[in-house]
């Protein structure tokens, strides 16, 4: 029998299995030794000094030196190791409550220790719980001790470590051709990146230590100079790259009437001109070969929608698909519903994609996306699953986008597979950018902002009560819904929580349900109190929306999930529970729910102290800035001092924060130096360019183009 030739030996080498230090690094995002550099202090342990006993005060952190004269064991309540050391001048308590053998071995009597922590004194003398111990040997240390963001089973000691071996190994050679720095550099005192990293990671001890807290340090500031230039150059080489890209053409035809024109002729209501001119800009964009990048805002109500049914005309009447995706099946369903009733007329068919819809209805709507059949898509991230095949798109259109993760509108964006090109992109909120975020982590976008609301919309009164005032709400609900008026009422949660004293969306139901007994509505028939929320089924969700948008439903209850997108005119009251627990901008959102009509509207703020004595000092802020104003840019401007870049970016962060050590409202002179510089520096010396932004952004420059 002959034998069977040996297989050959498989020469690619094993690979490589992560230390669980590695493991720990990589889930903290350092990967390369830059990264390990980049890795800054969360604050410094001052270890460079030894303080006497005789000489320090209570509530001082301090660290003190002195020899073990008692370590035991106590059993008393609660078992904690108790070491007492004395440094010639005093004696001082340690008291572990978590401890080793080793630790106990470490401090045996007759041990001479250094031991750093915060001293309470007290009949008994003086204390430190849990202070960090080391043998007292070795000269004291010339640089502050820096103490990092860290991860479980990472400790300080091996982190230290590796920063300073990546550190050591980093390329730290600065990105500028001489010159070119040199004039920003004198005036804002800024150090070499190697000297600032070098310092910053081992601090003298004569530093101001507010300097490095409050990052006004000049090390910092040539850090947040280097980063700002990094994402300018980033979202720079984003526009660019997109302007040697090909889109589809999106140009009507003359010879026949235009269908976005046949569109403005059936509608119930005329453009503002703030809603004509975006249009116009839009329009303009589409008609080029350059993939469009637009960014549409505009205050809650301003009439985005309508703007974006004139785009999807135009889109269509090339020939071209449209899509449009919201985040939310209520917000998807109502653009649904709305286009359906504008463009339907004109001969537009337009088909509903949604995660949970019924098979065969699924299937009908993937079988007209991908044969050209359906020529306006709209529904949720449904549509960026695999299975979804458009036959032409050329427009994609993204509604609240910030609530969309960086990989889900790259998705749709690719979901254009003809002859090499990328659709067009609108994106589309109704959270105002601050000028600074459009200045940074919007600046490779054009940016359409309607700044009028339609005529006709009210003013919101908005009035901030404490919960005792509860009843009272509760007695003007009746009132209202009793004059044929409609009301929201808002909840956090929909389950009851140990550690959150709220209540919930399902109690509150069934006591406004009580509430409203014997009410009804001006044609006698009973105020019904509806009930909505996100765990709901859709089936369920889209008949009380019915009822409610019908009038049927006098009053409902619901949690966030109508925070976009409902219109309902008749609604006239918001009542927002809990509202200490909302965002700002949330808040205005909520808000723009109502004032949709004629009718005078209010919302009412319904805060909670719950066990603390007073309310915090930024929810303070948020309730105040709310009760202030209703202007939406002025929200979005107060917003950004308060919480910062985060509630306006949302998932274009992806929990990866683009921005580490910039303030945007701090910075502004870095910022508007980086704008300056970016280009001059992308004409003039590119490969330096290129690699600014990999030291600085590596594979998270694609998060920007999102």
């Amino acid at each position: 029998m002959p034998r069977r030739a040996a297989a050959p030996a498989d020469k690619t080498p094993p690979a490589t299995a992560l230390s669980v230090t590695d493991k720990a690094l990589a889930q903290l995002g350092l990967t390369r030794d830059i990264d390990l550099a980049l890795h800054l202090p969360l604050r410094y342990e001052d270890e460079t000094r030894i303080v006497r006993l005789a000489d320090a005060r209570e509530g001082d952190t301090v660290q003190i030196e002195g020899q073990v004269t008692r370590c035991d064991v106590q059993y008393g309540g609660r078992r904690q190791l108790v070491v007492t050391i004395n440094d010639g001048s005093d004696t001082c308590v340690l008291r572990f409550f978590h401890f080793y053998p080793s630790q106990q071995k470490a401090l045996a009597v007759g041990k001479r220790i250094r031991a750093r922590g915060e001293l309470k004194g007290g009949f008994m003398g003086w204390t430190m719980l849990h202070p960090h111990t080391r043998p007292a040997e070795g000269d004291l240390p010339k640089a502050l001790t820096p103490v990092y963001p860290t991860v479980a089973g990472l400790s300080q000691t091996v982190l230290r470590k590796a920063i300073l071996a990546g550190l050591a190994r980093a390329d730290l050679s600065d990105t500028f051709e001489p010159g070119d720095l040199q004039a920003f550099s004198e005036a804002h005192r800024l150090w070499t990146l190697h000297g600032a990293l070098q310092f910053l990671h081992h601090p003298t001890p004569d530093v101001s230590l507010d300097t490095l807290h409050d990052h006004s340090h000049p090390a910092w500031q040539r850090l947040k100079a280097e980063e700002l230039l990094a994402q300018q150059l980033s979202q720079l080489q984003s526009r660019r790259e997109r302007a040697r890209l090909v889109a589809p053409q999106l140009i009507v035809h003359v010879e026949k009437e235009a269908l976005h024109e046949r569109l403005l002729k059936n509608l119930p209501f005329a453009l503002t001109g703030a809603q004509a001119r975006v249009t116009e800009e839009i329009a303009q964009d589409m008609a080029r070969h350059v993939p469009m990048h637009r960014l549409l805002q505009g205050d809650v109500g301003a009439g985005k929608t309508v703007v974006a049914a004139l785009s999807a005309a135009v889109c269509i009447d090339s020939g071209w698909q449209c899509a449009l995706m919201a985040p939310t099946e209520i917000l998807a369903q109502q653009h649904f519903r709305k286009l359906l009733g504008w463009l339907e007329p004109l001969g537009i068919r337009t088909v509903w994609l949604i995660g949970n819809q019924k098979a065969k209805e699924r299937r009908e709507a993937l079988q007209s996306i991908a044969s050209g059949e359906a020529q306006l898509v709209v529904g949720t991230h449904a549509m960026i699953q695999d299975k979804v095949q458009f036959c032409n798109l050329g427009l994609a259109i993204i509604d609240e986008q910030h609530r969309f993760g960086v990989a889900q509108r790259l998705a749709l964006k690719r979901k254009l597979e003809h002859d090499g090109m990328e659709p067009h992109l609108l994106m589309m909120t109704a959270t105002p950018i601050p000028r600074t975020l459009a200045m940074s982590y919007y600046a490779d976008l054009d940016v359409s902002t309607i700044d009028e609301l339609p005529p006709g919309r009210t003013p919101v009164v908005t009035r901030v009560l404490h919960e005792a005032r509860r009843l009272d709400v509760m007695e003007r609900i009746r009132a209202q819904v009793a004059q044929g008026r409609q009301v929201y009422w808002v909840c956090p949660l929909i389950e009851e929580s140990e550690a959150l004293d709220l209540s919930n969306a399902t109690h509150t139901h069934i006591e406004l349900v009580d509430a409203m007994a014997g009410v009804n509505l001006p044609d006698g028939s009973p105020a019904l109190v509806g009930l909505l929320h996100s765990r709901m089924p859709a089936d369920e969700k889209k008949a009380v929306m019915d009822g409610f948008t019908q009038g049927h439903i006098g009053v409902l209850v619901s949690t966030t999930v109508i925070e976009v997108g409902v219109d309902v005119p008749n609604a006239s009251l918001m009542v927002i529970e809990n509202a200490q627990r909302f965002g700002l901008s949330q808040l205005h959102q909520l808000r723009g729910r109502v004032g949709r009509g004629a009718a005078a509207s209010a919302c009412v703020l319904l805060y909670s102290t719950g066990d603390a004595p007073r309310l915090s000092e930024t929810a303070r802020e948020r309730l105040k800035a709310m009760a202030d104003t209703n202007d939406g840019f002025e929200i979005a401007r107060r917003d950004l001092e308060i919480r910062g870049p985060g509630e306006f970016l949302g998932a274009r962060q992806s929990g990866d924060a683009m921005l580490r050590f910039a303030d945007l409202t701090q910075d502004q002179a870095l910022l508007d130096w980086a704008r300056a510089e970016a280009p001059k520096m992308l004409d003039r010396h590119p490969q330096l360019a290129r690699k600014h932004v990999e030291r600085w952004l590596g594979g998270k420059a694609e998060f920007l183009k999102a």
